[in-house]
């Protein structure tokens, strides 16, 4: 079988995976990952979901995410980690660089003479700012969401039903109030505006979108990446265009799941003996390697 080309791309943004929880898609987030080669690859918050990270609950799928990201370093991709709310422990980390590899709250780019601010976005949030031990609890909530919602859907699927989806259901309407309090879109565009900024990309709202957005001081374009929890989206820069990618309409990819050869296999596992952030990780979080 003829091998599917990877396409390339000059940006690749993906926020809100939430390793380390149970409604992560990691397995799909890997298989998207495999199949595009970027110059860089921002990772816009909530990549990490500490809050409820439990070294009991990290699977291989999960690793694996991590694993491929930092072998991305090495074949010359550069690689941002902008922190968010749910990873915001590595806040303290702000301004570590090794390699191709930075970790930062905030990113500014001139990408084709249009000035990029990419942030995660939980500064506009009030559940943030002022109830975070509530916005915590909600998000444990939605996890146990997630398994009640996974054994549903078995039933479903049982009974020859389709897949139920409460959990988006709630938290998009939760979300939607936040954003509706807030004015999350109107507020990072204003201030987007005026500082002259052409794009600004977020995160955090789990809600994918590209939009222009103008005031009474000019416009700017808002772009959000959406997540790898319900809506498996991205964005994505090539040919000085940003478009929106949604795994779930790219069957492509979605069917071609890449399998590795055993040359392929070990050669990987070199390359985690040699890699130091990856180690580097799973000393930080005490976890253990898999053994094959």
């Amino acid at each position: 079988m003829k091998k599917n080309k990877k396409r390339k791309l000059d940006y690749a943004v993906i926020s809100d995976v939430h390793l380390g929880t149970y409604g992560c898609k990691a397995a799909e987030l890997l298989n998207y990952l495999k199949s595009i080669d970027p110059k860089v690859l921002i990772l816009n918050g909530d990549i990490i979901d500490i809050w409820q990270f439990n070294k009991r609950y990290f699977p291989k799928s999960h690793m694996n995410v991590i694993k491929h990201i930092t072998g991305l370093l090495s074949r010359g991709t550069e690689v941002y980690y902008i922190t968010g709310n749910h990873d915001e422990m590595l806040r303290k980390f702000k301004g570590f660089q090794l390699g191709n590899f930075k970790i930062l709250n905030k990113l500014v780019l001139n990408i084709d003479n249009k000035k990029t601010w990419i942030f995660h976005g939980d500064v506009f949030d009030v559940t943030m700012k002022h109830s975070k031990w509530l916005a915590k609890l909600g998000g444990k909530g939605y996890d146990l969401l997630i398994l009640i919602n996974t054994f549903i859907n078995w039933i479903s699927k049982l009974f020859g039903y389709g897949k139920l989806s409460l959990s988006k259901k709630i938290k998009n309407s939760v979300k939607s109030a936040v954003k509706f309090i807030n004015h999350f879109e109107e507020t990072a565009s204003d201030i987007a505006i005026d500082n002259n900024y052409d794009y600004v990309v977020c995160g955090h709202i789990h809600q994918p979108e590209i939009r222009e957005i103008a005031n009474a001081k000019g416009k700017t374009t808002y772009l959000n990446s959406g997540d790898w929890i319900e809506n498996l989206t991205a964005l994505e820069y090539k040919k000085k265009q940003w478009t929106l990618y949604e795994y779930n309409k790219d069957e492509i990819v979605k069917n071609n799941t890449v399998k590795l050869s055993k040359k392929e296999l070990k050669a990987l596992k070199k390359q985690d003996s040699q890699n130091f952030i990856f180690n580097e990780f799973l000393k930080e979080f005490d976890i253990k390697k898999p053994v094959k």
